[in-house]
Formats: C-alpha cells, structure tokens, sequence
C-alpha cells in the first residue's frame, strides 16, 4: 500500500495521521523527488479529477487529454498531480477528503 504524500500538503499530513491513527501500516511515497512509481502510472491515469489543472505548466488542456496524456503528464509533471492519493492492490483512492481513504480500505 502506497500513500501518494506532499508534506506541504494540509489533507496529505491529514491522510498521513489517519492511517498512522488506525494503525494502517503504508509506504510514505515522496512523489515530488521520487516521482510516479512504474506500477502505478496505468491506475492513477484512470482516476477522476487526478490531475490538479492549476499546478499543470504550460499550455495543456487537461480536459481533452486520454489516459495516455494523463500518464505523460505526470510523468512529466509530477507536481500536478492531485494528492494524497492511496494505491493498493491495483485499486487507488483520491484522498479529498483524506476520510476518503479510510472508506476505500473498509470497502476493501
């Protein structure tokens, strides 16, 4: 389980406190210096509103942009992208509200 985490972020440290609060044992992922993990890319491209248009450089329609653009983008663009978010087991979970990802792990 892989915890998309920006500590600047205020629901990122949120997320990181209710899954360390309930005992939830994840990885603490550093997307900013690390980047998008290869076994992730495919799942995060797939998930709505994963993409923050305002941290997006540049002139790029976020809207008309497949699957494929997404994945490039982030790739690219890690920064943009929208956090945290929770990946586990092919399935991930956009943490907004970081509650969120507590409701993705009771439906698991």
């Amino acid at each position: 389980m892989r915890l998309y985490h920006n500590p600047r972020c205020s629901k990122s440290r949120q997320a990181v406190a209710l899954l360390t609060e309930a005992g939830i044992e994840f990885e603490d992922y550093r997307y900013l210096s690390e980047g998008l993990h290869s076994d992730d890319i495919e799942i995060l491209s797939t998930l709505p509103g994963i993409v923050r248009p305002k941290d997006v450089v540049g002139d790029v329609d976020v809207k008309s942009l497949d699957s494929n653009g997404i994945q490039t983008l982030l790739k690219e663009q890690p920064k943009c992208l929208e956090r945290p978010v929770l990946v586990m087991e092919g399935q991930a979970v956009v943490g907004r509200p970081p509650e969120r990802i507590l409701e993705f792990l009771q439906s698991q």
